[in-house]
């Protein structure tokens, strides 16, 4: 008597069923689609090239010899110089203006900054009468154009005589980013859990040494977006700067890049190579404070 030994497989297949199919692969939470991520790609590589154009335009354009380079923007790939830049850092104003600039927008970061935390983190911490009107004050400052603020904020100046000063245009940029500002740190100090504060009384600390000591290394990433923001806004502006600077040393770049641009003629290949060098303090400034962008923009919108 002799036994056979039968494969496992084999009662399915003298029944005539078809082998079980491969599991389907489920896709995780999150997870594209082969096509989901062309198209997302695609509209990204194309939102990125809209973003750049505006900027290799003008770098193009700023190596064009002749102002009027920019009406046969053809004719400038045959004839590209430096020229421009050369002629713009040598005969003129242009590191009088980086000076001024550089003063006034570090100023107004540091100035503001520091009085835009305090504030922050007084209302975010401190219960005092009318401490949620003083948030809406500020709130309600940056409701009035410029134009309406020029006059009065001449007047004061011209009577605390600081027209014409570095100083004077300095508190009027932190008229302008203090309360945008303040609003951003109060949110971000609303999520550093309040025990960070008991625990700096328990060990012996102040107020002050609380904020500074604990508070402040802790907000770093608001901190910076505060800090960009205003050196931004000063950097950029110009109605305040063509009106209150009154000397052509003292000119910022945004008003000094005005000075190629007359009634009768337009100097737009200098202009163009100017905004270039301009461009470069600003991406030196944000290329400092990118790693903290992020985390400041975005952690103040909950609290935790």
């Amino acid at each position: 008597m002799s036994t056979t030994t039968v494969p496992a497989s084999a009662p399915a297949e003298q029944a005539g069923t078809a082998p079980a199919a491969p599991p389907r692969k489920v896709r995780a939470r999150g997870e594209r689609g082969l096509a989901g991520s062309l198209v997302s790609h695609g509209i990204l590589t194309v939102a990125s090239l809209i973003a750049l154009f505006p900027v290799a335009w003008l770098v193009y354009l700023s190596l064009g010899p002749d102002k009027n380079d920019y009406l046969h923007p053809g004719r400038i790939w045959s004839k590209m110089t430096l020229d421009n830049y050369a002629f713009v850092l040598q005969h003129t104003n242009f590191f009088d203006w980086l000076k001024s600039s550089l003063i006034v927008s570090l100023g107004t970061t540091v100035i503001g900054v520091m009085v835009a935390a305090t504030t922050g983190y007084a209302v975010s911490r401190m219960r005092f009468p009318g401490y949620r009107k003083l948030m809406w004050v500020l709130l309600v400052t940056q409701m009035f154009p410029i134009a309406v603020l020029i006059v009065p904020m001449y007047q004061i100046l011209s009577r605390l005589q600081l027209v014409d000063s570095y100083l004077g245009l300095i508190l009027v940029y932190c008229s302008t980013a203090v309360p945008y500002c303040a609003w951003l740190l109060k949110g971000y100090f609303d999520t550093i859990p309040f025990e960070i504060d008991e625990a700096g009384r328990v060990d012996g600390l102040t107020p002050f040494g609380t904020f500074f000591r604990l508070i402040l290394p802790l907000a770093r990433p608001g901190l910076a977006v505060a800090g960009f923001y205003s050196f931004i806004t000063a950097f950029g502006e110009v109605a305040f700067a063509s009106t209150f600077m009154l000397s052509d040393t003292k000119y910022t770049f945004a008003v000094g890049l005005q000075s190629f641009v007359s009634e009768h003629d337009a100097q737009r290949h200098l202009m163009a190579a100017t905004a270039v060098l301009v461009a470069i303090p600003v991406s030196a400034f944000f290329y400092l404070v990118q790693k903290n962008l992020v985390t400041g923009l975005t952690a103040g919108g909950t609290k935790g």
